[in-house]
């Protein structure tokens, strides 16, 4: 029979875990969507300040629940060195030429005019604010948002909710035929209709090379490249590449 003393010991070398462990993979998502929604509806003189409170919201909440070692995930550094980091950053690239070539190729396949994004939400004088921030939050919140919430609750969650079991004990990047048709669904529904064959793509792609890794980060670096890319691509394309007609494409649907 164990002594009370070496029981208090055990105790303090295995961590106990308290409820669910959910809201540190929710809350950022959560409050990034809410946040976008009400954008959307409080019009044209509130709209700025929501977009600056939709980057720096989920960020606070993000670096709150790191701060309490709230995902210890992202302590595992990716596999393979600078040679392993190169992958994720060429997955990333190649997925964000998925995500773009084919508007470029089909023009049917692009939105209805509206919804793009403005660079002069905040006044003419203010561009290069309006760019920093939307470049901040895409290639940077942005990911480890969706990234800790997708792959890093959602995937493991799919695999144990009927089960009565932690997700927190599924390994980062275990595959499974559920796992992986949850991930698909919910990524291609979270994004406009129009997206949604690009998005399908992509997330097909990233979540085979996620198998390979399983690392949480790594799959944030193949998020933010990806990003990044379509941020860079816009900002130096756009205006230079015509459609049959002869007109310049206007390329700010993508962000």
């Amino acid at each position: 029979m164990r002594r009370p003393r070496e029981a208090g010991r055990l105790r303090a070398i295995v961590p106990q875990r308290r409820g669910h462990g959910w809201w540190p993979y929710l809350t950022p998502l959560l409050s990034f969507l809410a946040l976008l929604e009400l954008g959307r509806r409080v019009g044209p003189t509130l709209g700025p300040a929501f977009s600056v409170a939709s980057v720096v919201v989920p960020l606070a909440i993000l670096l709150y629940h790191a701060a309490r070692n709230g995902y210890p995930e992202l302590r595992q550094p990716p596999r393979g060195g600078a040679l392993g980091l190169a992958g994720d950053v060429g997955v990333g690239l190649f997925g964000a030429a998925l995500w773009i070539a084919p508007y470029l190729w089909f023009p049917a396949l692009r939105p209805e005019p509206g919804g793009a994004f403005d660079a002069t939400k905040f006044g003419e004088q203010h561009v290069w604010f309006a760019l920093s921030l939307r470049a901040f939050g895409y290639a940077v919140v942005t990911p480890f948002v969706e990234e800790i919430f997708v792959r890093g609750w959602l995937a493991r969650y799919a695999d144990v909710f009927d089960r009565n079991e932690d997700f927190r004990d599924v390994p980062i990047g275990r595959y499974s035929l559920r796992s992986f048709a949850t991930v698909v669904l919910f990524f291609t529904a979270s994004h406009m209709t129009w997206e949604w064959p690009v998005a399908i793509a992509w997330i097909v792609l990233t979540q085979l090379w996620f198998y390979q890794r399983k690392n949480l980060l790594s799959l944030v670096l193949v998020h933010a490249a990806s990003n990044l890319a379509i941020f860079a691509f816009v900002l130096l394309a756009n205006g230079k590449l015509f459609d049959a007609g002869g007109e310049p494409i206007d390329l700010w649907f993508f962000l």
